[in-house]
């Protein structure tokens, strides 16, 4: 059988005989089951993907692990136990983490196979009968009707008023016409109305078709290959982390070897000189970096949940912080995917229909032009309730002449049927009307559906003594049957044709979709109504025009995110006219840019150079197909943007698992983009990206003040022992004692950290550079200079005190809390890398506060507690030599605010401009 994927451009005729089948007869059983073993089971093909026990193991295979395993064998070496099963439980621990997060990115090509897990009827042996979905082979004959899910791509061959929901796969908001006849080749999937698609879902209508692909060979299937092969990157954290890591451990490696080499030139004991080299790696290592990093980012993860946001990836906290670029979806994403009437014509009055969604509440104001001015300029003023049997008439058309039902479920409301009808039906509601009751009053007597080949639809209702049709449907087809119109006064009068042109061009450039509205009337004794009813006769009603509106709060979300210096792009499967006007009402670009959108089939005609181009300088992109946004992603990426990529159906999950960060919508997204995504928001509001992109920002902060904050006191420690084993001098300070100031250091100062609010002005600096490396040079200056300092401050304090006749542990307790309240002091320091602890709040991190006391007592008890003597060979010390170790930590606290002060100067231009500018963030 020959393969072909242009099937859209044959007749049905030609499609079913290329297939060898029978459009009434159907395959026989035999001839199935021969193309079921050809052609496999209608499911998508999994991913061969690595072992669970390699994912496993490939967690240890990173620099940051490889110090931690250093830091246990050293600490082994010592025989300090405890220690070391700590160390190894952190690596575990981590390790089991990331296993899990894993393991989870790989459901996604799962979930998308359960999307085809069911039955459909199919005619086999000229007997219809149900077939599992797996089961259907290319050349079954399959029926559709209302409610059931397309099973297989398929060429129809007989449609009677069918619509199919595709925004799953196009991202169009408004379910798809369909007929049977065949199209020009370069039609766009979206457009392509003589095909039914795997997985998209029929909204209304019957129809049959020819089962022309399945499993990976239909479009769904094609989605799955991309999601399959798009790359999984590292997070800007994760590459800064493991670089960083790299660094330290190439440093730790050079200077313990240093240290082995003298101590083995000066003729030292090979045991002494080894334990001299472990020292330093000992006291060089930051074991408490890979806990910190954690907890950091759990405690945005638990302040995000709070604010609507679930984390599926750790990591991902701090990438959507450090986020160039967003490119969203348009419907479910920045609009509500719920259709809603906005403005009405009756009577020759237009009205303004306030409310959102499905939901009916909401009021009708009259637009009236302003007697002093043109018509463009009005006034509005709210609408008396049954002030105009003109609107009346014109509402109770859309409610009457619908299929469709309008449901409540807790406090959401939801359309049963197509959306547009459920648009009409909400705007009656809202003009007070009640549906049962409206149709006991007027109960429908006949109807004809509507069909794509007249654009309309037609209800016969029983009206007192009379029957009277109502009639919706396409501009051009209702004005073409109206003789006349319905006045505000109740009074027939000719149309007036160039007005309501004039009404339809006004209410098609905001983007709104309009029906037209009008009205028959018929003896009593008339009990059907035919094609040639609705041809001539009509009075025209009015118009709706309806639109897919903003999410409430997107607008302010994406100004936020600009202001932030985020791009926001819209890429969706609409029609550019309405994607443009949303992107209007969004603020996505300046009313004055022009030629800001760009369509599908435009960037179809673009080479590699080009396409690059307009991803770069376009805000909108319409009618793109799947494969196109991962390639739009993938551009992006290219140009060394950190992208995120939020979406809620199966066609944005390719791009969603290419994306830097993937944030799918948890009320209407498909489980496929679910597990996909590294971000979901329960509550399916672009705002709450605000709220992301602030606490991304926080926890990437917070990691830099810890590493600012931690790396003095490595460097401190390793200097100390390289400085010893170089000359020939006795340690200042033990391993032992080295592995109580970082262990619990880290624990009860450092992590306190991780709850430092927000920046003063974290939402309007621009996103951190991703070339920019985790500690800047300003800030390698700092920790050079600080590290200085306290090895200074120890060898001076110890010599001074060996001299004055102090014993070795009392002088080496000496030093431990030099460090230690160095470090203490120096985290007030860190808790902004620009502004002074006075300005930003001494009580604003009460955690951190709780650590300095905890911190505290535990010295304390570690230089008079008769125990902590014994075990870590420590010493009772006077109060002159508390004087001293105080002195040196303020002098080291003040000498950072001078050079932060110096800094605010430059950048500011003066002191005061730096206090305006905080006092202003902070209102």
């Amino acid at each position: 059988m020959k393969k072909r994927t242009d099937w859209h451009i044959m007749t049905a005729t030609e499609a079913v005989k290329m297939l060898k089948t029978n459009s009434k007869i159907g395959l026989t059983q035999q001839e199935a089951d021969k193309r079921l073993q050809s052609h496999g089971p209608n499911v998508l093909t999994q991913k061969k993907g690595e072992s669970l026990l390699k994912i496993f193991l490939k967690e240890f295979h990173q620099p940051l692990v490889y110090i931690l395993i250093i830091a246990g064998i050293s600490v082994g070496i010592l025989q300090e136990w405890v220690e070391m099963i700590v160390i190894f439980l952190v690596v575990i621990i981590n390790s089991v983490i990331g296993f899990v997060e894993e393991v989870k990115a790989l459901r996604a090509i799962q979930s998308l196979s359960k999307e085809l897990n069911a039955e459909n009827t199919v005619i086999r042996n000229q007997e219809k009968k149900m077939v599992s979905v797996t089961d259907l082979v290319p050349g079954d004959i399959v029926t559709l009707q209302s409610g059931d899910r397309v099973p297989a791509d398929l060429r129809l061959i007989l449609t009677k008023d069918l619509q199919i929901d595709e925004s799953a796969l196009t991202g169009e908001s408004i379910p798809s016409d369909k007929q049977v006849n065949s199209l020009e080749k370069n039609v766009v999937l979206a457009d392509r109305t003589n095909m039914a698609y795997a997985s998209t879902l029929v909204t209304h209508g019957v129809a049959t078709g020819v089962v022309v692909n399945t499993s990976d060979q239909t479009e769904i299937g094609k989605i799955n290959q991309m999601i399959a092969s798009a790359d999984i990157l590292a997070t800007p954290l994760t590459q800064k982390i493991a670089g960083f890591s790299r660094f330290v451990l190439s440093i730790i490696l050079i200077l313990a070897g240093l240290t082995i080499t003298a101590g083995i030139l000066r003729g030292n004991n090979l045991s002494d000189v080894l334990l001299e080299g472990v020292a330093l790696a000992v006291g060089a290592i930051p074991e408490g970096l890979p806990a910190v990093v954690t907890i950091t980012l759990a405690i945005g993860v638990s302040r995000m949940s709070k604010r609507k946001v679930i984390i599926r990836k750790l990591p991902a906290v701090e990438t959507l912080g450090s986020t160039t670029v967003i490119c969203s979806d348009k419907t479910g994403t920045l609009t509500q995917n719920e259709m809603t009437v906005q403005r009405v014509l009756a009577g020759g009055k237009t009205f303004g229909v306030s409310g959102e969604g499905y939901r009916p509440l909401g009021e009708f104001t009259l637009e009236e032009p302003h007697p002093l001015e043109n018509k463009q300029s009005s006034t509005s003023k709210p609408l008396e309730q049954d002030a105009s049997f003109a609107l009346n008439e014109l509402l109770k058309a859309g409610l009457l002449c619908n299929d469709s039902r309008l449901l409540q479920q807790d406090e959401l409301w939801k359309i049963e049927g197509d959306p547009t009808e459920g648009a009409l039906l909400t705007s009656a509601l809202k003009a007070g009307f009640d549906t049962e009751k409206q149709n006991k009053l007027t109960p429908r007597v006949d109807v004809i559906p509507f069909e794509s080949e007249y654009q309309y639809m037609a209800t016969l209702h029983q009206k007192d003594d009379v029957h009277v049709m109502y009639v919706k449907g396409s501009i051009e087809k209702v004005l073409a049957a109206c003789s006349n119109a319905l006045d505000w006064n109740h009074e027939i009068h000719p149309i007036d044709h160039q007005e309501i042109q004039h009404k339809v061009q006004e209410f098609g450039e905001k983007g709104m979709r309009i029906l037209a509205f009008a009205r028959k009337e018929f003896p009593k004794s008339t009990s059907d109504i035919k094609h040639g009813d609705v041809q001539e006769g009509l009075t025209f009603l009015g118009l709706q025009a309806m639109a897919d509106p903003p999410r409430p709060n997107a607008i302010d979300a994406v100004a936020a995110c600009k202001s932030a210096g985020i791009e926001v792009k819209m890429i969706t499967g609409d029609h550019v006219v309405t994607a443009a006007a949303i992107a209007k009402k969004l603020g996505l670009h300046d009313d004055q840019a022009a030629n800001r959108e760009i369509t599908g089939a435009a960037m179809n005609e673009l080479n590699e150079e080009e396409f690059i181009q307009a991803a770069k300088e376009k805000s909108v992109f319409a009618r793109v197909s799947p494969a196109q946004k991962l390639a739009l992603v993938k551009a992006l990426q290219q140009e060394g943007h950190i992208v995120a990529m939020t979406g809620d159906g199966v066609n944005d999950a390719p791009a969603l698992r290419q994306a830097d960060i993937g944030v799918a919508m948890g009320i209407t997204g498909t489980e496929v983009v679910k597990e996909t995504a590294d971000i979901i928001l329960t509550d399916d509001n672009f705002s709450s990206i605000k709220a992301a992109v602030e606490e991304g920002r926080r926890v990437l902060d917070n990691l830099v003040k810890f590493i600012i904050w931690t790396l003095p006191t490595n460097i401190t420690e390793g200097v100390v022992i390289l400085i010893a084993s170089l000359l020939g001098l006795a340690l200042p300070i033990t391993p032992l004692q080295i592995l109580w100031i970082n262990m619990t250091t880290a624990i009860f100062l450092g992590s306190m950290l991780a709850f430092e609010p927000l920046e003063p002005d974290v939402m309007q600096r621009p996103p951190r550079n991703p070339k920019t490396p985790l500690i800047t040079p300003p800030l390698i200056w700092r920790i050079c200079w600080v590290s200085g300092l306290l090895v200074a401050g120890v060898y001076a304090v110890y010599h001074h005190a060996i001299k004055a006749g102090a014993p070795v542990q009392e002088a080496q307790t000496i030093c431990v809390n030099i460090i230690v309240f160095g470090e203490l002091f120096y985290l007030f320091n860190t808790r902004s890398l620009e502004f002074s602890q006075f300005k930003i709040g001494f009580f604003s991190n009460l955690w951190l506060v709780l650590g300095v006391l905890i911190m505290t007592s535990l010295q304390l008890l570690l230089v008079y507690s008769p125990f902590m003597n014994k075990v870590f060979n420590t010493a009772p010390i006077s109060p002159k030599s508390w004087v001293v170790i105080l002195a040196i930590s303020s002098l080291l606290y003040g000498l950072v605010e001078v050079e932060k002060t110096i800094k605010r100067w430059k950048k500011y231009g003066s002191f005061t401009s730096n206090v305006h500018l905080l006092r202003k963030s902070k209102q």
